[in-house]
């Protein structure tokens, strides 16, 4: 287990981050000119983003970016 400490403005920024890449992820999930071998990873890495997303946005936050029940499926 591994700990940092961060100001309020680093929270931010990698709040700020992880939601874009997230956005990025799930606007790419949608073309279907990509793989599903492709997808399937990218659906992997969006849960791992999802995971540390949890532990530094809020609550109401995290509930937009829940991941989808056929992101489970890939």
């Amino acid at each position: 287990m591994l700990g940092m400490l961060i100001n309020e403005r680093e929270l931010k920024e990698m709040e700020y981050l992880i939601k874009r890449e997230m956005d990025e992820i799930l606007f790419d999930l949608k073309d279907e000119r990509i793989d599903h071998i492709v997808k399937r990873a990218m659906g992997e890495r969006y849960k791992i983003l999802f995971s540390l997303f949890k532990r530094i946005a809020p609550e109401n936050e995290c509930i937009k970016y829940m991941p989808a029940p056929q992101l489970k499926e890939l």
